[in-house]
């Protein structure tokens, strides 16, 4: 790697898609001068003597490919700092160690089933405690802070029911009550393109890159971005003691993947808007939740905390499980599986599948029912995929 800095990219001067481009992938870094940053597969690095190394020691505590990742990351969500992951629940995880035991975590009630499963039967292992609230109420939000809170854990829009949580409003209770509390936003769904929370009051923002980031369903990644110095250096810190780090060649495949994001996500919401019109004019969807429909009882909120949304539908349809099942083995176009946010589309039964693990009397109330069903609009022809849903919904319900 090059030792001069002069040639780095500044994107404080730049648009989102040029940052996704240029941002730690400054040819001039390596001596080759390679447009696309390598891979650099080595796990130790040779140093100039004892304790003098080029800023590589070890492959865990840091490594080129995963560097250039970070440095793209961060000015995507508006950020000063980036860390990768080997999951977002990678991240998740070594963030809970910013904790302590005795501490309390606030977080949002329909919380993606993996953090509810981390919260309620790892982090409480560890003597921390979790409240599960629901936070569209900002009165009962407030009342739920404890004085050992330390932490507020924000999902929006949430995991699988699409609610929308007032960042601002939320981050700002929490300061009130404690300046040191650490506020987190998940921010998968929308995506860096869609939303910022730091600009909305959030200490760290935290992404499963598998999902959107990445876009084409072969990464299994996450990553925060803080801009807080003394803050990143401890997770910083704990990045490389916990060691739950990502591959250089994954880091290559999800900086790739970035640099398609604008355009992706463009496609996703032209085609997530398309689909959720179609099925909101068919009898056999009982109902339909997508933040840019103004049916969606937050759409005021995602227009003052969005610039758009991707392609995430969650429908309610006639009937229970049966149906639901012949709905999901008639789809062709539509992939039943797990995750989201690729290219292709999939679908998926949320209580049978990714959230199986919330307990079933939660997801009562969540409204996380037999007739739930969620759907990852993909790119694909708008087109054929509205065609696909609605032959499946006629072979799932013959007799509407």
């Amino acid at each position: 790697m090059s030792s001069s800095n002069d040639y780095a990219h500044n994107p404080d001067h730049y648009g989102f898609q040029t940052n996704a481009i240029h941002s730690g992938q400054e040819p001039e870094k390596w001596t080759s001068r390679t447009v696309v940053p390598p891979i650099v597969m080595g796990t130790t690095f040779k140093q100039y003597e004892p304790g003098k190394h080029a800023g590589f020691e070890y492959g865990r505590s840091g490594n080129p490919t995963r560097n250039s990742l970070e440095e793209c990351l961060a000015p995507l969500e508006k950020a000063k700092y980036a860390l990768a992951f080997a999951s977002g629940s990678a991240a998740l995880t070594t963030m809970s160690y910013l904790l302590k035991s005795g501490d309390h975590i606030l977080t949002v009630d329909d919380v993606y089933g993996g953090t509810n499963r981390f919260f309620r039967n790892c982090a409480n292992r560890m003597g921390i405690e979790t409240s599960f609230v629901d936070m569209l109420d900002l009165e009962l939000t407030q009342k739920s802070f404890k004085p050992n809170t330390m932490m507020v854990w924000i999902e929006t829009p949430t995991n699988p029911t699409l609610k929308l949580v007032d960042i601002k409003a939320v981050c700002e209770i929490a300061k009130r009550k404690n300046p040191d509390i650490i506020c987190v936003v998940d921010n998968t769904f929308a995506s860096a393109y869609f939303q910022n929370p730091l600009e909305l009051g959030a200490d760290i923002v935290s992404h499963s890159l598998t999902k959107y980031m990445n876009g084409h369903s072969d990464v299994v990644m996450g990553a925060i971005m803080l801009n807080d110095e003394k803050l990143y250096e401890r997770m910083k810190y704990l990045q490389n003691a916990v060691g739950a780090v990502p591959s250089p060649f994954d880091c290559y495949l999800a900086s790739r993947g970035l640099k398609t994001l604008a355009f992706r996500m463009q496609a996703h919401m032209h085609n997530g808007l398309k689909v959720a019109k179609s099925l909101s004019e068919n009898p056999r969807v009982e109902k339909v939740i997508y933040p840019g429909l103004e049916s969606h009882p937050q759409h005021e909120l995602y227009k003052r905390q969005m610039k758009g949304f991707g392609g995430m539908i969650s429908i309610y349809i006639r009937g229970g499980i049966d149906e639901s099942f012949r709905f999901l083995s008639a789809l062709k176009l539509f992939s039943c599986a797990e995750s989201l946010g690729g290219y292709e589309s999939l679908v998926e039964h949320p209580a049978i599948m990714t959230h199986a693990s919330v307990p079933k009397d939660q997801r009562a109330v969540l409204g996380i029912d037999d007739n739930f069903v969620r759907i990852s609009v993909g790119i694909e022809d708008a087109d054929d995929l509205i065609g696909d849903l609605n032959q499946a919904l006629e072979k799932a319900i013959p007799n509407n």
